[in-house]
């Protein structure tokens, strides 16, 4: 079988770097980078001086001018300065040049907060240590670089990039802001709106190139020392980004015939990333337990000592038979997901034919009130994944829970009426079949004879004009 390699995302960096912080610390930190880089100094502790004078190295600038804001990421940095008359753009007062490949910021805060900054951002924040890091890496940053893409943005199917209306809270698991899971001018993707247990996107969000040599530094550290002791049942494997490794690598993994699945997690791993974990361990181990499956065939283990280790692997005493799945791997998590349930089902240990999932899954149910729904449409237009649909010729609103991701824009649309039910239907052909939510016979015009209408939005019309003065007699036949 051929694999289709990792795809990866490409920077850019010319050496171009800003240092912004206070006058002495700065300009120690530009000297100390030589003329090997081109530097821009941002003295933030000064503005009675002209904005722009000769100074850094290879021909950089010097500027005396407050900080507003920095963001971007390796090669593509932009900041902006709080002039006299409103923000200006660095490049506006130096040469023109709109980017910066690198910030190193010696501000006591620093101006971009977050878990995992963007790539090449250091805020070494007063840390001699990490300042002497920082000194050694930026002279090495100049070329072309390459890191693998962890998320597969489709916003064709996602349920906020395609739609107007914000994402909804049971919907919107915070996650840390990736540093720049796609990286190209023009690209948009979701920021903190969007957890691991999406449906669609492929791969939660990556954290820097540096957290990532670390985590396998340390994870490889861990085996390495455990290889000799290792159960002979137990498959070591190796990720760039354990926040990648989600529910549809677990479960094809148990399909194809794994025992259990045991996450690894370093101490280097972001908190919010370790939560969104165990939210789709939440999930998955709900779904799998509604089979009768144990729920220990998933876990989750934080940076664990060698003893604890081995006492994990050795509690591998869940065996049940199981034939190994035959779908081949796709790159389409929710195809895979499903793929894979729906052989754990066939080769279930108990059978149900639902079981409800807590509030954030991507797997359920809509219900309607048929008394409040007007067949407006609103929820279907705001579907992302067509789970909701309507029909040209009735006014007919159906749903397809195979379809649904459980992102609530129906119910943003019309909270009167309608609301996401977390669930998981087992039978394959029960979530596939289109059902009818609500379905009326049209109310055709009095003179063309053309549908115009539902008959039960007409009535509530009329039921309201009852009163109207300009509506009684004979002018009430016109309604």
């Amino acid at each position: 079988m051929e694999c289709r390699s990792t795809p990866v995302i490409a920077y850019e960096s010319a050496g171009v770097v800003a240092v912004a912080g206070l006058e002495a610390a700065a300009l120690s930190a530009a000297a100390s980078l030589g003329d090997t880089m081109d530097c821009t100094v941002v003295v933030t502790d000064s503005t009675d001086r002209s904005q722009s004078t000769g100074g850094g190295s290879k021909g950089g600038n010097l500027i005396y001018a407050p900080v507003a804001g920095i963001r971007g990421y390796l090669g593509r940095f932009e900041i902006v300065l709080a002039g006299p008359n409103g923000p200006v753009g660095l490049g506006e007062v130096t040469t023109g040049r709109r980017w910066v490949d690198i910030v190193l910021d010696l501000t006591m805060l620093g101006f971009i907060s977050g878990e995992l900054p963007p790539i090449r951002y250091y805020a070494p924040t007063h840390d001699p240590i990490e300042l002497a890091r920082a000194l050694a890496e930026i002279p090495e940053l100049v070329g072309s670089f390459e890191k693998p893409k962890f998320v597969n943005y489709g916003p064709e199917v996602c349920a906020h990039g395609r739609s107007v209306v914000g994402p909804a809270p049971v919907a919107s698991t915070p996650v840390p802001p990736a540093p720049s899971p796609t990286p190209t001018p023009g690209s948009a993707i979701p920021s903190k709106s969007c957890g691991p247990p999406c449906g669609h996107i492929g791969r939660p969000g990556a954290t820097g190139l540096e957290s990532c040599s670390r985590m396998l530094e340390r994870g490889k550290a861990v085996l390495t020392r455990l290889a000799s002791r290792l159960p002979g049942y137990v498959i070591p494997v190796e990720s760039e980004e354990i926040g990648s490794v989600g529910m549809d690598i677990w479960l094809a993994a148990i399909a194809y015939g794994a025992a259990r699945v045991l996450l690894l997690v370093p101490p280097a791993v972001a908190a919010s990333v370790v939560a969104e974990l165990k939210v789709q361990l939440t999930v998955a181990g709900a779904i799998l337990e509604g089979m009768g499956y144990p729920h220990e065939i998933l876990r989750l283990v934080r940076d664990p000592n060698d003893e604890q280790m081995i006492t994990e692997l050795d509690a591998t005493e869940t065996r049940f038979e199981l034939r190994s799945a035959g779908f081949a791997g796709l790159d389409e998590k929710c195809t895979v997901i499903r793929l894979a349930l729906d052989h754990l089902f066939q080769e279930a240990p108990a059978l149900r034919p639902l079981v409800s999932l807590p509030v954030g899954a991507p797997f359920g149910d809509v219900l309607l009130d048929e008394k409040r729904c007007t067949l407006c449409m609103a929820c279907v237009s705001q579907c992302p994944g067509q789970g909701a649909a309507g029909r040209r010729r009735a006014p007919r609103a159906r749903f397809v829970e195979e379809n649904g991701v459980q992102c609530a824009l129906c119910a943003r649309s019309c909270p009167d009426a309608i609301a996401p039910t977390p669930r998981y239907l087992y039978d394959r052909e029960a979530r596939r079949r289109r059902r009818v939510l609500k379905s009326e016979e049209p109310l055709c015009c009095i003179r063309c004879g053309k549908p115009f209408a539902t008959r039960g939005t007409v009535e509530r019309v009329r039921a309201r004009l009852a009163g109207h003065p300009l509506f009684q007699g004979e002018a009430r036949s016109h309604i």
